[in-house]
């Protein structure tokens, strides 16, 4: 059986290719790809595989995009970190997924799952369009990108290269990923609102943090968490007392 992993953290896809050689030996696995632009090239080239092994979230977008610009045909497990909207439409539609991280177990299960509804005479064949359609009909439309402007000039930011959102001196600031900071024309209690809350968190009353822009986290005293950002910031982030055990329910996914 030849396999396509689409995955861009390399930890996740190496770990991908050595639980699939241990599960199954005869799995050939055809290539690892990074990116969305990549994906939709490798389709237009290549033959299409026996199974694709999938990440929701790309460093260029969602990889659903894939199933906009070319016609997958073959099955497809999808791999996510927690996607409460892509869950609930994967649930509905009957399509396979898996959680990060890669339990062995759990891929097993999935491969065992492939066989059975793709082997014989007829083969089941995903409706990828109709997962498109459950998905946009179920998930918020979250702040995609600010207007930025800054004295004469106007530029935008994509929210998902957005590290964390603070308030210094009563104005509201952006820090992108790159250590860049811009002012916002809204306060972080409107930011809340406006925010994917499965990747924004606001963990005190100056600071909505990305998931992605944690660094490492240390116990605090009166059972707080203190947050060492990046890129760093001057100011210590300590998660509040009050919102201390949410804090905990969203690292792991729950809230």
């Amino acid at each position: 059986m030849n396999a396509l992993i689409i995955e861009d953290e390399e930890p996740a896809a190496g770990r991908l290719k050595k639980l699939l050689k241990e599960i199954d030996g005869t799995i050939r696995v055809l290539d690892v790809i990074v990116s969305i632009r990549s994906a939709v090239e490798w389709f237009e080239k290549n033959s299409m595989p026996d199974l694709v092994l999938l990440d929701i979230h790309l460093a260029d977008g969602e990889s659903f995009e894939i199933f906009q610009k070319v016609n997958v045909t073959a099955p497809v497990i999808f791999i996510t970190a927690y996607d409460e909207f892509a869950i609930r439409a994967f649930k509905v539609n009957s399509i396979d997924y898996i959680l990060k991280p890669i339990r062995k177990e759990d891929l097993e299960t999935a491969l065992k799952k492939f066989h059975t509804l793709h082997s014989g005479a007829e083969k089941s064949v995903s409706d990828f369009s109709r997962l498109l359609d459950t998905l946009k009909d179920s998930k918020p439309d979250y702040k995609k990108r600010f207007v930025i402007r800054y004295g004469d000039h106007i530029k935008t930011v994509d929210t998902k290269d957005v590290a964390y959102f603070y308030t210094e001196e009563k104005i509201n600031f952006l820090k992108t990923n790159d250590d860049k900071a811009y002012p916002v024309d809204f306060n972080l209690d409107k930011l809340e609102t406006m925010l994917d809350p499965l990747v924004f968190f606001r963990i005190n009353r100056q600071f909505i943090i990305s998931i992605h822009a944690i660094d490492q986290m240390f116990a605090f005293s009166k059972s707080r968490v203190k947050v060492k950002l990046k890129p760093p910031t001057g100011e210590d982030t300590i998660v509040s007392t009050e919102r201390s055990a949410e804090f905990k329910d969203w690292l792991s996914g729950e809230n």
